[in-house]
């Protein structure tokens, strides 16, 4: 069952539950979807990647504007950002913990003989085609940054 499916059955039971949280979230990933798919040379498929891709996005807009909300102490829209981000990341893979996370990088590293702040780009790019959809790109710098610079 794809994305776009499995978000149109979830949008249905929210609104007989009249789960307004919910169905903001899953409003936003549908709208994200249907843009997507009617995207210049998208064909009117997406794919997997660009599911997850999608999803993160959405996400990071969501965890972009609650700093914000946070930081002008508007309580009422944090809030909201913050059940959309639950509802949102419910449909992305299991993100890796920060252990986990730390030792494949340090791997990756070894991997691609890096040694100093300037091989970041290289193993930026391994790192991110390789944890794609597992992990965040601000996570993934910070600790290639963290282990770079031992």
């Amino acid at each position: 069952m794809s994305l776009e499916q499995t978000i149109n059955a979830d949008i249905k039971t929210a609104m007989l539950a009249k789960d307004e949280k919910g169905l903001r979230g899953l409003r936003a990933i549908k709208a994200a979807i249907i843009l997507a798919k009617t995207a210049e040379g998208a064909g009117g498929e997406i794919k997997q990647e660009e599911e997850i891709k999608m999803l993160q996005k959405l996400v990071k807009q969501r965890k972009d504007s609650l700093e914000i909300f946070t930081q002008q102490n508007r309580s009422d829209l944090a809030v909201k950002e913050s059940e959309e981000i639950e509802v949102i990341e419910r449909y992305l893979p299991k993100q890796l913990d920060a252990e986990t996370l730390k030792n494949l990088i340090q791997t990756i590293i070894t991997e691609t003989g890096a040694s100093s702040p300037a091989d970041m780009g290289k193993v930026m790019g391994a790192a991110n085609k390789q944890l794609a959809g597992k992990a965040d790109g601000k996570s993934i710098s910070t600790i290639v940054k963290e282990l770079l610079s031992k």
